[in-house]
């Protein structure tokens, strides 16, 4: 029955013969598999089973079957074909132009390269029948063993993508026969299947070039490594599992071509790379260049710290974690994550740019400047003796002072790091009559000039709580009287647009 898992039982009870049921969504329950007093199967849920007449019930068709008729391959349709290029249904007659060459491909199942049969109630592989299809979709179905899969695929030649999730499946629990079904797949999703991580190991023995492996919204709490198996793997998506903590990533951490981790919503707390120093490069993750934690729980900046131990990271998304709380302006966030990974390109999906980098090096140089000198820092070198708790909570300082050199004193001095007022404006801006514009004077620029537009924006949400997306910047040259230039590129530095001593930039929503 759709939406529904048989439990194989049927029972004799009240009249008649009656099938139980557990529905996938719990919701349409009304017991937990028993009737007054007998436990006739077992549910997940409290609420989640239901006794119904087999008439009731679908059964599911073989996968050919539903190939056949979601691609109208088979016979039995109220479709009779006419003269010429006519097709008539029903009592309708309806002309298509080219229709010869259309019914004439789909009739050659071979043809089909890509299909999908999600749900249409596909139960079983059917007659065997060897066919050539490189991408299956068989989300969604009835589905319920991990043989059925194999048998299914057994029928397919040059198999490369294959979906199955949405199927609640029985998977293998020991060591069993390798089938060469699998022998071309690079790309798998199981998401929602139920799988285990040592069921998906076991199975891994039949996927030989996988490089793709989806995992979202399993039983997957604790790792184990992958030793022989998954060797291949580029992508690994454990997104909505539950992992015990962050540790668990170590048993994984030796895959050899992993190149994209995403840890959506995964629970973990903390991230840390025992085995190197700050400084340091870890051996873990070699080639990972793409990963997303984002809606996790990570609380502490020393998790993004430990980021800049993965010698290939180049893309982070690290949204809706709790350490994101900690800086009101989302602007000085931005900065102080950009400024702690040296090797990051792309930061929640927007490209980091080499001036804006620039500018987050610098000022988180100056923003932690009294606290590196009152930890031991020192212009001399000699005397540059930082404690291990700074290095430990800033471990790139140091590197960012050999870049541009050590923040000299005049800096340091009674500087409120990243405020518009301070960096901008030479006075809290004034509302002029009638008009959504304020008017900002910038009498001089030397602190500002890699400041890109996105970041003004987010400072002046800061001052006054207005989206950045609402807001239109322009700016009137000194230069350039009655002439005014929109500011219309927020990834670009305000030296792009030529700003200088005097100018005028104007602020409207």
């Amino acid at each position: 029955m759709a939406g529904a898992t048989s439990n194989g039982i049927i029972n004799h009870f009240f009249s008649g013969i009656w099938l139980g049921v557990e529905w996938d969504d719990p919701q349409r329950g009304k017991h937990d598999g028993s009737y007054e007093g007998t436990q006739y199967f077992k549910c997940r849920h409290p609420k989640g089973g239901s006794f119904i007449r087999p008439n009731k019930a679908n059964f599911g068709v073989d996968f050919l079957t539903a190939v056949k008729d979601r691609y109208g391959l088979n016979d039995k349709q109220d479709v009779q074909y006419g003269t010429g290029n006519t097709v008539v249904f029903g009592t309708k007659t309806v002309e298509f132009v080219g229709m010869d060459s259309v019914a004439e491909q789909q009739r050659q199942l071979n043809k089909l390269v890509d299909i999908s049969v999600r749900e249409c109630a596909v139960s079983h592989a059917g007659q065997e029948e060897e066919i050539n299809m490189r991408h299956i979709n068989l989300s969604k179905n009835l589905i319920s063993s991990w043989e059925t899969i194999i048998a299914i695929a057994s029928q397919v030649k040059n198999l490369e993508t294959l979906n199955v999730s949405e199927n609640k499946m029985r998977f293998p629990s020991t060591s069993t026969f390798t089938s060469s079904a699998f022998s071309n797949l690079k790309i798998l999703a199981l998401n929602q299947t139920e799988i285990t991580w040592t069921e998906v190991l076991l199975c891994a023995q039949g996927w030989p070039v996988l490089e793709e492996l989806y995992l979202s919204s399993n039983s997957i709490t604790v790792l184990e490594r992958p030793d022989n198996v998954l060797q291949t793997l580029k992508l690994l998506d454990l997104s909505d599992n539950q992992l015990l903590d962050g540790n668990q990533l170590h048993l994984i951490a030796e895959l050899p071509r992993l190149e994209q981790l995403i840890l959506r919503n995964t629970g973990i707390s903390s991230i840390h790379f025992p085995d190197a120093e700050f400084g340091c490069k870890t051996k873990m993750f070699p080639l990972l260049k793409r990963l997303a934690i984002n809606d996790n729980k990570i609380s502490q900046w020393s998790s993004i710290n430990e980021l800049d131990k993965l010698p290939s990271l180049r893309a982070l998304q690290c949204n809706n974690n709790p350490f994101m709380d900690t800086e009101k302006n989302p602007e000085t966030l931005i900065q102080l994550i950009i400024a702690k990974i040296s090797q990051l390109e792309v930061l929640n999906n927007c490209e980091i740019l080499p001036a804006e980098r620039r500018g987050a090096e610098l000022d988180y140089r100056k923003i932690f400047g009294k606290d590196w000198l009152e930890a031991g820092g020192h212009w001399n070198p000699e005397k540059n003796k930082p404690s291990e708790e700074f290095l430990a909570a800033h471990p790139r300082y140091p590197t960012l002072c050999l870049k541009y050199g050590a923040p000299e004193e005049g800096e340091l001095k009674g500087r409120q790091p990243l405020t518009l007022k301070n960096q901008l404006l030479s006075k809290r801006p004034e509302m002029l009559c009638g008009s959504s514009v304020f008017l900002i004077t910038s009498p001089s620029l030397p602190s500002t000039e890699s400041m890109t537009i996105q970041k003004v924006k987010g400072l002046l949400y800061r001052l006054f709580k207005i989206p950045g997306s609402e807001l239109k910047l322009s700016y009137e040259s000194s230069k350039l009287e009655g002439k005014e230039v929109e500011l219309d590129n927020d990834l670009k530095p305000l030296q792009f647009y030529s700003i200088e001593s005097g100018d005028c930039v104007l602020v409207r929503w």
